[in-house]
């Protein structure tokens, strides 16, 4: 029986969607059967995340309409056999769609797969109650800006009142040059200040040049890990902003 994980977060522009998608591809990658859902009916983008845009015949509300079975509207995506991705409509984004209704699908689909990741809306309207409460986990997602951490800590006393077996928060676009000379939050203090235990930290893209990309993917990695084997363990932004080249990369990073 899969997992369905909300992902979710309070604001918009925390690297929500990307870090689904991520987690989606990686966990797929290590043999696990995953459905990646779009929850967002009004601005939906997890077939353009995933790339597999072209490939769609149907979509969610095709599925609670009766215009097709719930593994028909899934597209398999074809760099990754395990992941399967779920999209919202396309067709009708003003049609009401009840959160009994959804949940509906994402059980029917729940016993044939591993793992089932909720792509919510950002917010906490109506679209925000319907993929939470399609979901029996869920991840909270922020980044170390203030506005997102006061919006993440609204976001997790909604959840608190749904009968959730775990809420994770994972701190996304954390700057370890920054957290090395002081000037930003710890993802450990905004843990504290959530009261929410970390699931994971992703570091800031910026530069292939500088690495970035491959931190990014292990980062992703030990998240996935993370949700597999039950452990906490969590990306070091820090390492690589230490010693003389450590130096070297922070004069670089403050000049990009």
């Amino acid at each position: 029986m899969a997992r369905k994980i909300v992902v979710t977060s309070g604001k918009g522009g925390v690297g929500k969607t990307t870090v689904a998608a991520s987690l989606s591809a990686y966990l797929a990658r290590k043999g696990q059967r995953v459905v990646l859902c779009d929850a967002d009916l009004g601005l939906n983008n997890i077939d353009v995340a995933t790339g597999v845009e072209s490939l769609i015949t149907y979509d969610i509300v095709d599925v609670i309409e009766g215009r097709c079975r719930a593994v028909q509207a899934l597209v398999q995506h074809p760099d990754f056999p395990n992941l399967y991705v779920l999209t919202s409509s396309h067709s009708a984004p003003e049609r009401y769609v009840s959160p009994q209704a959804f949940k509906l699908v994402l059980d029917t689909l729940a016993p044939k797969f591993d793992f089932i990741f909720i792509d919510c809306p950002a917010g906490i309207e109506d679209g925000f109650h319907r993929a939470v409460a399609s979901a029996n986990e869920a991840m909270v997602i922020t980044t170390p800006q203030v506005s997102a951490i006061r919006d993440a800590d609204k976001v997790i006393t909604l959840l608190k009142s749904y009968d959730f077996s775990a809420i994770s928060l994972l701190v996304n676009r954390v700057r370890g040059d920054l957290l090395f000379s002081g000037d930003c939050l710890m993802p450990q203090e905004i843990e504290k200040l959530l009261k929410t235990p970390l699931i994971g930290v992703i570091p800031e893209e910026y530069s292939v040049a500088t690495g970035a990309l491959s931190d990014i993917h292990t980062a992703v990695k030990t998240v996935g890990n993370n949700l597999l084997t039950g452990k906490k363990k969590l990306y070091d932004t820090t390492r690589k902003y230490a010693g003389f080249f450590g130096g070297l990369r922070r004069m670089l990073k403050r000049n990009l």
